[in-house]
């Protein structure tokens, strides 16, 4: 069972643990939305079905903070803070080398191969793309590593990891994208650190924030 960070009639979010998917796929492997779920149904003694929907994902190998909504009007709600861009995410990286320049703003054209599940970028607009934003900062070198900070304006799939990888610095363990081999090789060094949002009925500001996972390379940022 992940960590919970919050939980309330309306939305729960999570720590999630690497190697989970968000929600199920063809795999048939089972899921976070699963996992909870049935967390719900046996807390709340709910009879039937239970209403939970994820308001963004995580890819598999990466961490951190994860929302999902136990309400349709949660849901609604959120999905429509994170289609505006209402909703500040922050996200921690390590890759092997430092960014040139060390900090800035990047923006790229991504288009997905879905049969590859791989994403491609474009410095101009090509067909079947999507402009993708992110602002990043380079807060330490740690030994081997560099910790950057990443800051998405959108909510494009593998963007971050694309885009360290444009930057000629791709995440530890993102093999997919030419970062090299990771303590585990169900991780990338890539985690959700926090999520500022409005809550969708208390109209109240939040911070959620999730801890670093239980990985030797995190560890290392821990102990600095």
């Amino acid at each position: 069972m992940p960590e919970i960070l919050y939980e309330d009639n309306h939305l729960i979010i999570v720590n999630k643990p690497f190697g989970m998917l968000t929600h199920g796929d063809k795999t048939g492997d089972q899921s976070l939305e699963d996992v909870l779920k049935a967390y719900i149904k046996k807390k709340y003694h709910k009879p039937g079905n239970v209403y939970l929907k994820s308001v963004h994902r995580l890819d598999r190998p990466t961490t951190g903070t994860l929302m999902f909504a136990r309400t349709s009007k949660g849901h609604e709600r959120m999905a429509k803070q994170f289609k505006d861009r209402k909703v500040e995410k922050i996200y921690l990286a390590l890759t092997r080398k430092m960014p040139v320049p060390e900090q800035g703003t990047v923006s790229h054209y991504l288009r997905k191969n879905y049969e590859k599940n791989f994403v491609e970028f474009h410095n101009k607009e090509v067909n079947n793309a999507k402009l993708a934003t992110t602002n990043y900062e380079t807060l330490a070198q740690i030994g081997q590593y560099a910790l950057i900070e990443l800051k998405p304006e959108t909510g494009r799939s593998h963007q971050l990891r694309v885009m360290l990888q444009s930057l000629g610095c791709p995440i530890v363990g993102d093999v997919k994208y030419n970062g090299v081999k990771a303590s585990n090789p169900r991780a990338i060094m890539l985690h959700s650190k926090s999520l500022t949002f409005t809550h969708p009925t208390l109209k109240e500001p939040m911070t959620v924030e999730a801890g670093l996972p239980d990985l030797d390379e995190w560890h290392l940022v821990r102990n600095r």
